[in-house]
């Protein structure tokens, strides 16, 4: 074990450490240890969990996979101690660890999202270039329910009234649970959290938070934090807070808005734009790749049959995959810029979705789009509200998903797979379900 790691962890007087593992849906899965069980253990390699929490459903529910072993064998943890942080909100001096996992040959397990993440940028490596990322991560607060069929609704502020109307960028509306704010602002603080602004979204008490610019795998640990941190918080000050793509009829979805931009691994220059900082080919590429790929890659920004609620035309949210300067009704956006800082702002993900999937699928279509030197379509100047170019569902973005065989080929054909399993599983398990809708207009009507 490393000198650094034993002495940060005696430094901080840690008396357990949380192993986490992201499975399918961003959940955190893993193990709690304490710290004397932690070091021996790494060690040894001998801290494990069935390979199958990579074939369980968002309700816990295993699926029965063609790809994961029957015997439901054990996979090694190993830790990321780029990773090591605190976790600010317990008493006892805790220390959480984001792990890859691998087979006892040493051999990685390609299905695993961090891993399935890492496969995509060492594509990018081995061509030299370096992307880096932003995410946007929108949220909603809400009233604790303890009925999951009661209709969600905005909570009490300081003022002693709930937010029912608008307030888009309204700084007294952020005020309104400032010491909630606070809190995750140590939070994050306590965790290096890169977070950067908080904005105020235009939902009742829904909140977006920006991170800052920075390397892609990072970045993505970042995300997967903080999505528990922000729900911590809230819980401690007796709200909810959700990432649901589409969490009340009446209000607007949430969104993870992605910012990529490619740099030449030796010189560190943007390759989107070139020597007279105009967009390059490569530029154009880019986003040719993401137009081409996006569409059958939908299932794993919009993972879920609440996703596609949110992609509903006039909701502020992008139904198609135009393109455009400064334009928010594209699923395309390049915000303006310096020539170093060119950007496209993949504006298609959920909240929802498990932020290594959907920063995977985002960089997969860029590289497809590099390498293939896709070309792009005439950028869209106007209004695109009306434009729709994406699967509608669920059921239809995994047909597209699963017939995109060189879109599988880069993210991986087991992970593509065991993800498509998962996806049909829970697709099942919805249909299972009467909804409110069913019983008000088909009850005595039909």
């Amino acid at each position: 074990m490393d000198d650094d790691l034993t002495q940060w962890l005696e430094a901080h007087s840690i008396t357990e450490v949380e192993c986490l593992v992201s499975d399918m849906a961003g959940i955190p899965r893993g193990k709690i240890v304490p710290v004397k069980k932690f070091k021996s253990a790494i060690k040894e390699q001998s801290l494990r969990l069935p390979e199958y929490i990579f074939g369980q459903m968002v309700t816990g529910n295993y699926i029965d996979s063609e790809v994961l072993p029957d015997v439901n064998s054990d996979v090694v943890l190993v830790p990321d101690y780029s990773g090591l942080r605190l976790v600010p909100w317990y008493r006892e001096p805790t220390a959480q660890v984001i792990h890859d996992v691998i087979y006892h040959d040493g051999t990685v397990v390609d299905v695993a999202p961090r891993q399935v993440l890492k496969n995509v940028i060492s594509k990018f490596a081995e061509i030299g270039l370096r992307p880096v990322i932003a995410p946007e991560l929108e949220f909603f607060l809400v009233r604790k329910e303890s009925e999951s069929n009661t209709p969600l609704s905005p909570p009490i502020g300081k003022s002693g009234r709930a937010e029912m109307a608008p307030q888009a960028y309204g700084i007294d509306a952020v005020n309104e649970f400032d010491p909630l704010f606070e809190d995750i602002y140590d939070y994050c603080d306590a965790q290096n959290l890169d977070v950067d602004t908080l904005s105020h979204e235009a939902g009742a008490a829904q909140m977006e938070i920006n991170f800052n610019h920075g390397d892609v795998l990072d970045l993505a640990d970042q995300t997967f934090l903080f999505k528990r941190t922000v729900r911590q918080a809230a819980l401690d000050h007796d709200v909810h807070a959700t990432f649901m793509a589409k969490p009340m009829q009446s209000q607007p979805g949430s969104a993870m808005h992605i910012h990529v931009s490619v740099l030449d691994a030796e010189t560190g220059q943007n390759i989107f734009s070139d020597e007279d900082g105009e967009p390059s080919d490569q530029f154009n590429h880019a986003i040719g790749g993401m137009q081409r790929y996006l569409s059958a890659a939908m299932p794993l920004m919009a993972p879920y049959v609440n996703s596609y609620r949110r992609l509903l035309a006039g909701e502020d949210s992008p139904t198609n995959l135009a393109w455009g300067v400064d334009n928010r009704t594209v699923g395309l956006r390049v915000p303006r810029s310096t020539p170093q800082n060119r950007r496209i702002e993949n504006r298609l993900p959920g909240a929802d979705a498990n932020p290594y999937l959907a920063i995977a699928a985002t960089l997969a279509a860029v590289y497809l789009g590099l390498t293939h030197e896709t070309k792009a379509r005439r950028e869209h100047t106007k209004s695109a509200e009306d434009l729709t170019t994406i699967p509608r569902n669920l059921d239809a973005a995994l047909d597209k998903l699963e017939k995109e065989t060189v879109l599988q080929d880069v993210l991986g054909e087991d992970f593509v797979r065991v993800f498509s399993e998962i996806k049909r599983a829970e697709g099942e398990a919805y249909l299972q379900v009467i909804s409110p809708w069913e019983r008000e207009y088909l009850l005595l009507n039909v």
